[in-house]
């Protein structure tokens, strides 16, 4: 099992860019189907992106265009670069890794908050 470390939320202007990076403690990372999730006050946890372990992705509509996931297996950790960032972003993000992509067994980070506001 990994442990899950994320970093690089922060406050920045609508239109604005910033990169989530993941870092993953333990063996076998690159079996791993990873993702980032979000969760907004009063709202539910949601699928952000997700990469598995032979590299498709998959990304929530809302994002799609803007947003890019990325991993290094070589140094376990995955990314997710936010482009043209807008209010409705704004949530805490949260790094998961599913083994095999079985999302029971996912352990997920503490999470990092990505505010968008002017």
């Amino acid at each position: 099992q990994v442990q899950l470390v994320e970093s690089g939320g922060g406050l920045v202007q609508p239109g604005g860019s910033l990169r989530l990076s993941c870092a993953a403690s333990g063996s076998n990372f690159k079996i791993y189907t990873m993702g980032w999730y979000r969760q907004a006050p009063g709202k539910q946890r949601e699928l952000v992106a997700a990469m598995s372990s032979d590299g498709s992705t998959n990304y929530a509509d809302s994002v799609k265009g803007r947003f890019t996931i990325s991993r290094d297996n070589a140094k376990n950790t995955v990314d997710l670069q936010m482009n043209s960032l807008k209010p409705e972003d704004t949530a805490v993000y949260y790094c998961n890794a599913a083994p095999g992509g079985l999302v029971g067994f996912a352990t997920w980070g503490q999470g990092t908050q990505v505010t968008v506001s002017s």
